[in-house]
């Protein structure tokens, strides 16, 4: 998959190189495509589920807002807990793949839970648990495997065709499960055996062509926030494991020592603060514009078209004019988007502002965050750090739901908006104050 063309060192290994002309081309690793496949086919399974699991609790079994609002809690939240376990154990085995790979089992073993289950909303809160259990431990294995797969300089590229991959999914899961509940009527039961099914074939496509990167002798691990050279990290493989040894668990507690390190995920944290639930986004826009409920789902599909469209071309632009100014741009969206829900525009044009900012919020972010992260982290403990980022912003995207919730009721869903806005604001100038001092951008010379 051929994205650009650059010039290369010569220490580069030989499978980076295309011939004889002495040119070469930045390459999406097949490791690359084969996670985004995998991610693209779970996304297909679970947004299945996510599509019509409102209308299996709340219509179907009849709970009532609260029961559905402790559920869709522990939906929301369950990954925040697990995420950091999942990179510490991926770093301290050394396994990724493996761990990875349990993750994708255990969603798509849910998927068929939700059947077992039947009408206990404990036992459905269980499966739900055992669901996000299994992204949490899954998603910080899954973008380390991308970040060694990939020289230093391409990892927006890398991200954002991972994302996108993913996004297509997220894209396909609800009309998969619209198409499914059309073709034998409402039996939610056979979207959930055709989700499992679907998320089964995710883990055959990681079994058989992710591979697992083996460590290399060190090149010499960079300074904590320093960009490695392609040199150190040729393809993405060495100097992944400084001493070879295992990683402590005192370790994970130093990596927040390195001032780098602590400044990433503190602004990760005020970002995710920032941020509410998809939930309340499309539920404003519901509220505000009288949408029939039958096309309530359709908000989700909007965005993760706008998502697919956007995310490598965005990896692009990161890799090309640096990846904080590029979330800095989503957050910016973001917060016009909240704007938009508290002002006067209405009608079509904010359907399809809203929702087209709020994939640019999301295509802007996702992948790009990550692909910031990886050279500020130390190889040896990566994937921690990477779950350290992911779990601070889990954790404040639950708070940040809550409170706004609370404003809803307290001020009116328009006027929490605007104050959702201005939190954006504040959050952006204090991202810029921890991370711009120490941010250097990876550059390329474009031949």
């Amino acid at each position: 998959m051929y994205l650009s063309t650059v010039s290369r060192p010569r220490t580069e290994p030989p499978s980076v190189d295309t011939g004889r002309s002495g040119r070469r081309f930045a390459l999406v690793s097949g490791n690359v495509v084969a996670l985004g496949a995998v991610s693209l086919i779970t996304d297909v399974s679970a947004e299945m589920v996510t599509a019509v699991l409102p209308l299996y609790l709340v219509l179907g079994l009849q709970l009532s807002p609260l029961a559905f609002g402790v559920v869709d809690g522990v939906y929301t939240g369950a990954t925040a807990l697990l995420r950091v376990v999942g990179g510490f154990v991926a770093d301290r085995i050394r396994r990724r793949k493996l761990v990875a790979g349990f993750g994708y089992a255990l969603s798509a073993v849910a998927k068929i839970g939700l059947l077992l289950a039947g009408r206990s909303v404990p036992l459905i809160g269980a499966v739900i648990a055992v669901d996000r259990l299994g992204k949490g431990v899954r998603s910080a294995p899954r973008d380390a495997l991308i970040t060694a797969s990939t020289p230093p300089e391409s990892l927006g590229r890398a991200f954002g065709v991972h994302r996108t991959m993913d996004s297509v999914g997220a894209f396909l899961g609800p009309l998969v499960a619209m198409a499914v509940l059309l073709a034998v009527g409402r039996s939610y039961d056979a979207v959930f055996v055709t989700s499992f099914c679907v998320a089964a074939l995710a883990v055959v496509v990681l079994v058989l062509f992710v591979r697992e990167r083996p460590s290399q002798p060190p090149a010499g691990e960079p300074a904590a926030g320093d960009a490695p050279s392609p040199t150190d990290q040729a393809d993405g493989a060495a100097g992944e494991d400084a001493d070879g040894g295992k990683v402590a668990v005192r370790e994970v507690f130093g990596l927040l020592r390195d001032r780098p390190a602590r400044r990433l995920v503190t602004a990760a944290v005020l970002l995710g603060l920032a941020t509410v639930g998809d939930g309340f986004v499309y539920l404003l826009l519901q509220r505000r514009e009288n949408v029939d409920l039958s096309w309530f789902p359709l908000f989700a599909v909007g965005t993760s078209l706008v998502y697919l469209l956007l995310a490598t071309p965005i990896g692009l632009l990161a890799d090309r004019i640096g990846r904080l100014p590029v979330v800095l741009g989503g957050y910016a969206a973001l917060g016009v988007t909240y704007l938009l829900l508290a002002g006067p525009v209405a009608g079509w044009p904010l359907l399809v502002l809203a929702l087209t900012l709020y994939g640019v919020f999301y295509a802007a972010t996702d992948g790009v965050l990550i692909a910031l992260a990886g050279p500020v982290l130390p190889a040896r403990l990566r994937t921690t750090g990477i779950a350290l980022v992911q779990s601070g912003q889990a954790l404040a995207y639950l708070v940040s739901s809550v409170l706004f919730g609370l404003g809803w009721q307290a001020w009116g869903p328009e006027n929490a908006a605007g104050v959702a806005a201005v939190a954006v604001a504040a959050v952006l100038l204090v991202t810029v104050l921890l991370l711009a001092p120490a941010y250097r951008p990876v550059t390329r010379k474009v031949s």
